[in-house]
């Protein structure tokens, strides 16, 4: 079945997800995650897998649809709530690729009525004819690497766009129809003053964007980021810096009626990240394309993150990919990771439905950060304070149960 026709189809795939914080996903449902591994240029901070030639696209375009066939089992008929093309660029691929991609995927999936289709992209890419193209496509919503709309920012990071392409792509998205959009920002970068940052944040609410994302720049081994500052050419982070514009962020999106619904991620009611929410609320998902992952709640796994090698193996019908079952500690650690960074919090109940003997690990070792203030409790659901958000990762690491 032809899902590319929105208009008059009737497994309509046009309609704005709906993501209440009450309903969020059903246990019966999986995501899909396609890695397009290709990029203009490097950026300087990242250390997502991809290549800057784009020589190989077709090929990969056909093990990727190949994929798909060859792994059309894995999520035991789970009708799809949600479609994310990640990378890499996705908004290198042109519409045929797409058409091509989604009809495979609506060969060997059920497709959700209102399911949540999104496509990354760069601004530098989001011209008129390249957003009229994505419109004769299913993708529901865009996610657009804005990162700043400072030009020395943009320098720094080595984006491939400038400060006038990060504002004007989202006049353009808008004016094509695509309102449900995301935008991701970053802060804590060597060149962000707060007053950049602050600029950043009023220009992102100006533009009513329903969902915003923001991460902290973090020193990722092996980037030319992580060179740069071994070497002298570049300042490293202050975490004073980026605590400070984090506690900025969190007072100016929270006081613009955003939802802090997770640690990185804002929304306006209803309009929360269904896939990015599935992945932190342990829902399956399978992940296409090279140094994709994949998650059925007992095993995880990862192809290869090699494109060449990816294209072989595919084409011989095998899935490079590793495979490991997780432990009762792997799976009882990993929830915490996830839960704990948002609004919905670690479950006591959902804890004990894994080990009732680490549950009681955590309730004790829990108390402290009660204590401190940065951990409350209400009816055996624990979330972050405020304060308790500056320090997630280093709380929920502390909770783990060693092996």
């Amino acid at each position: 079945m032809n899902i590319l026709h929105k208009k008059g189809h009737s497994q309509s795939l046009k309609k704005l997800t709906v993501l209440k914080k009450e309903k969020v996903i059903s246990k019966n449902t999986a995501g899909l995650y396609l890695h397009i591994p290709f990029c203009k240029q490097a950026c300087h901070y990242c250390n997502f897998h991809f290549s800057t030639s784009l020589k190989h696209k077709e090929q990969m375009v056909d093990a990727i649809i190949q994929e798909i066939a060859l792994q059309k089992d894995y999520l035991k008929g789970q009708p799809l709530h949600s479609i994310y093309f990640g990378g890499g660029t996705p908004s290198l691929l042109s519409q045929n690729d797409l058409e091509r991609i989604f009809n495979a995927i609506a060969k060997h999936h059920t497709i959700l009525e209102d399911a949540e289709i999104t496509l990354e992209a760069n601004p530098d890419d989001l011209d008129e004819v390249k957003l009229a193209a994505f419109q004769q496509t299913p993708i529901n919503r865009l996610s657009i690497g804005i990162q700043s709309f400072s030009e020395e920012d943009l320098r720094f990071m080595n984006r491939a766009h400038n400060a006038l392409e990060a504002a004007n792509c989202i006049e353009l998205a808008q004016a094509a129809g695509f309102h449900h959009l995301t935008v991701d920002l970053i802060y804590g970068s060597p060149t962000t003053s707060d007053e950049i940052w602050q600029n950043n944040i009023d220009k992102v609410l100006a533009y009513d964007i329903p969902h915003i994302s923001c991460y902290c720049l973090t020193v990722e081994p092996k980037t030319a980021l992580d060179y740069m500052v071994r070497t002298g050419k570049a300042t490293d982070t202050d975490e004073e810096q980026s605590a400070r514009q984090f506690e900025m962020l969190m007072q100016r999106l929270t006081a613009a009626g955003y939802d802090h619904y997770e640690i990185s991620n804002f929304a306006k009611p209803g309009a929360y990240a269904r896939h990015n929410s599935s992945y932190w609320l342990g829902a399956h998902y399978l992940g296409i394309g090279p140094a994709a992952h994949t998650f059925n709640g007992h095993s995880r796994q990862w192809n290869v993150a090699n494109n060449a090698k990816y294209i072989k193996a595919i084409a011989q019908n095998n899935i490079p990919a590793e495979i490991e079952q997780l432990t009762k500690a792997q799976q009882f650690n990993e929830y915490i990771m996830t839960s704990l960074r948002t609004i919905w919090g670690t479950d006591i109940k959902k804890l004990n439905s894994i080990d009732p003997n680490m549950t009681q690990d955590f309730l004790q070792h829990s108390h402290s950060y009660q204590e401190e203030g940065l951990l409350k409790e209400k009816e055996g659901i624990y979330t972050l304070t405020t304060q308790g958000k500056l320090l997630a990762d280093r709380i929920a690491m502390e909770l783990f149960i060693e092996e």
